[in-house]
């Protein structure tokens, strides 16, 4: 087994591909427009619909807009013709996908279509084409030279549909105003799920928030810190807003003569890095990781509602 051959293939392979993925950039022309535009007016949902390894991108690409907020699923074109029809209503929209657009299977839902009036997308690599013609709009592709070397193997052309299929995707995402928060509704199981869990749903609050007026003393404010546990404290003015944390560095930093008889605003870090409770978990982790800080405080108009320690967010993320 020669491993430079195996290397020099999966080079080919790419560069391949990637080639063909470069002629993509041609396709979002009017009829692109109008696809998606059919895709996002349609009140229904989307049926996906392909055959071979056109059904398995299919079916990646109904998974991917149910889950930005464009209901859909996929019918196999074989299944279709034996009753699967009926599952598509009047005021559903059909998006199909073959690469060479003459797959037989998929004759009974084009006329299908045409008999009930439901919109038909194409995505297929032939513009002479049955498919192609008889689409209400379809998004045309070069048809690519496959990275199988035989030319026939669908792989450059399935990773293109592939492509095509998230660029509707996202582009839906963007016009329905898709939220993070929803993103999460749809997805609450597994690591995603877990990063976009709302801070609000485990943040401490009251009464294990380590908090100290501005002009308490230091030794009265490092109480505070030593019995809640969270490495520091937040500090506070007479209208309750958060003005300050007092961190240990902080308190290596200041230490000396009469240290514990300051004031807690003398040794304060100002203005410090807050989130507020619709903030997500991946999203805290990530300003945490960037700004170097293992507690943050949770606050609403400035004033502490909230805290985080990082070991709560890699608990809930391991």
């Amino acid at each position: 087994m020669n491993s430079n051959k195996i290397i020099n293939s999966a080079k080919k392979t790419l560069t391949t591909e990637i080639k063909g993925i470069k002629t993509l950039s041609k396709i979002f022309n009017k009829n692109f427009y109008n696809a998606v535009k059919t895709l996002f007016n349609a009140k229904g949902k989307v049926i996906v619909t392909g055959i071979g390894k056109s059904a398995h991108i299919g079916n990646k690409i109904a998974s991917t807009l149910s889950s930005t907020g464009t209901p859909s699923y996929f019918i196999h074109a074989t299944e279709a013709s034996h009753g699967d029809l009926g599952t598509i209503k009047k005021n559903d929209c059909i998006l199909a996908i073959s690469n060479s657009g003459e797959t037989s299977e998929l004759i009974n839902i084009i006329n299908y279509s045409k008999r009930f009036n439901i919109p038909l997308i194409s995505i297929s690599g032939n513009a002479k084409s049955v498919l192609y013609k008889k689409s209400t709009f379809g998004i045309l592709y070069q048809k690519p030279v496959e990275a199988c070397p035989l030319n026939l193997a669908p792989t450059t052309s399935t990773t293109m549909t592939l492509i095509i299929g998230d660029c509707i995707a996202i582009s839906l995402l963007e016009l329905r105003g898709f939220k993070s928060n929803q993103f999460k509704n749809l997805h609450p199981g597994g690591n995603l799920g877990k990063d976009l869990t709302s801070i609000s749903d485990i943040m401490h609050k009251k009464p294990e928030l380590p908090l100290a007026k501005a002009n308490e003393s230091v030794s009265s404010a490092l109480l505070k810190m030593t019995k809640k546990s969270f490495g520091c404290v937040g500090v506070i003015n007479k209208n309750n807003k958060l003005v300050g944390i007092i961190t240990d560095g902080d308190l290596r930093r200041n230490i000396g003569d009469n240290f514990f008889n300051k004031k807690s605003e003398e040794i304060m870090t100002k203005n410090p890095t807050t989130i507020n409770k619709n903030s997500l978990v991946g999203e805290t982790l990530n300003i945490m990781n960037t700004k170097k800080i293992t507690s943050i405080f949770v606050c609403e108009q400035n004033k502490p509602i909230g805290i985080i320690h990082i070991h709560d967010l890699l608990r809930l993320s391991s």
